[in-house]
């Protein structure tokens, strides 16, 4: 077996990871093999820093913005950490390397009368997929759970006596989140038409298409995108759009970041920091128009 693929049954049975991100991982540890192999004539566990700064470099003059290039070198640390720890290489050639710097940009969140707007004015069809998709838009704001999370859903993580759902984050971490009693209502109504498909091939899965199979990445964003467009002017509509649209809101009606950070499944504090911004910007506006110097 191949160091790479000895990684790769690492990253899957010792971290648990999805592959998903297993895939994303072994790609840019091929991608810096290639480059390594075109440039420098080496193999990858004979690798030095100088390489990769220079993979770098190239990356940089190719367009590749800052944040996916930490994403690609964070592969390549994982990769050296896993050849440390079996022995093959005896330094980790990335020990000090730097992420490059990346401008964060505020998300812009839809506001409550855009929300109120949706669930109040739009005409959601008394039917399977009419039900279906304000389920969906309901769990998505109700929640903050991501898109991948609503898609994994099981029945048996609705809890009805308790009014809460289990949810399977990253790394297969387990959190649980209240539900309103308003989605709670919707879960059953939703039920009882799903129960009436002629063939339901995903049982497992809570929320299914019209033909009885597990909803998929694409049909899940369309469908967020599709509602939204009917209520909002923003350019991006999508479902982790109104996953930070649940985080502000709750930051702006008094929740701690604490409680928010748990809420969300973030693994620190710093992930979740950046829903700060908007409700400072709110709170900003409030200060300017109701403070007697404003």
């Amino acid at each position: 077996m191949s160091n790479l693929d000895s990684f790769k049954e690492y990253l899957s049975k010792e971290k648990n990871y999805s592959i998903h991100t297993i895939n994303a991982y072994i790609k840019d540890v091929l991608e810096f093999n290639d480059f390594l192999e075109v440039s420098c004539g080496i193999k990858l566990e004979e690798t030095q820093y100088v390489f990769v700064r220079n993979w770098i470099v190239s990356l940089v003059d190719a367009g590749i913005a800052n944040k996916s290039i930490n994403r690609k070198i964070s592969s390549l640390k994982s990769f050296f950490k896993f050849l440390l720890k079996v022995k093959v290489i005896s330094v980790n050639p990335l020990v000090k390397h730097k992420s490059l710097k990346v401008s964060k940009k505020v998300q812009v969140s839809f506001s409550e009368k855009e929300i109120s707007d949706l669930f109040d004015f739009n005409d959601f069809p008394n039917d399977f997929d009419g039900i279906r998709d304000r389920l969906v838009v309901e769990i998505f704001y109700g929640t903050g759970i991501r898109k991948s999370e609503l898609i994994e859903l099981q029945l048996h993580h609705v809890d009805f006596e308790l009014n809460q759902i289990k949810v399977l984050g990253k790394r297969n971490k387990e959190r649980v989140i209240p539900i309103l009693l308003s989605t709670k209502k919707l879960i059953l109504e939703y039920l009882n038409f799903r129960n009436k498909l002629d063939i339901i091939k995903d049982d497992k899965v809570l929320i299914l298409s019209k033909k009885g199979n597990k909803l998929s990445q694409s049909f899940v964003y369309r469908l967020i995108n599709y509602y939204f467009s009917s209520v909002s002017q923003k350019v991006k509509k999508s479902p982790h759009v109104l996953r930070h649209t649940f985080a502000t809101h709750l930051l702006n009606n008094g929740a701690d970041l604490n409680s928010v950070k748990e809420l969300l499944g973030h693994a620190s504090l710093s992930s979740t920091q950046i829903y700060t911004h908007s409700s400072l910007a709110e709170l900003q506006k409030v200060y300017k128009e109701t403070h007697p110097r404003g």
